[in-house]
């Protein structure tokens, strides 16, 4: 019983581990002086966004679109403002990581109208970009 019940164990560790890996690719580590494309989404009255349309497809088209050239993704889901209280000022914000601003517009450029096509498959807001050097 005791056997039957560690290679229970050890295949489901396999098998999560392995999910885990094949979930993202894009993990590698953001360094100083690398680029930031932070997409924020406003929360404003009216506005609707799909958190699980934008994390389970959004990205990852974005991901498959540009290749080596992006090197990681976060995503951050507004929960509330400066108190637990207060809404939160945007709904969603996506970062992603590039080794330049060159690298950026080669990977975003021809892919621009894929892209924003897309938006309107998640959210009703027009999204505010800053482009950004990573600092710390």
């Amino acid at each position: 019983m005791k056997l039957k019940t560690i290679l229970l164990v050890l295949f489901a560790v396999v098998i999560l581990t392995g999910f885990q890996q094949n979930m993202s690719t894009k993990t590698s580590e953001v360094k100083k002086e690398m680029i930031k494309v932070t997409i924020m989404y406003p929360n404003e009255e009216g506005k609707t966004f799909d958190m699980e349309y934008y994390s389970t497809k959004h990205m990852p088209l974005l991901d498959s679109l540009f290749g080596d050239a992006l090197k990681a993704i976060h995503i951050d889901k507004g929960i509330s403002g400066r108190t637990p209280n207060d809404p939160p000022p945007y709904l969603a914000i996506g970062y992603l990581y590039f080794d330049s601003v060159e690298d950026y517009g080669n990977a975003f450029r021809p892919n621009a109208e894929k892209i924003l096509s897309d938006i309107p498959n998640y959210t009703n807001i027009q999204p505010v970009v800053l482009i950004s050097e990573v600092i710390q």
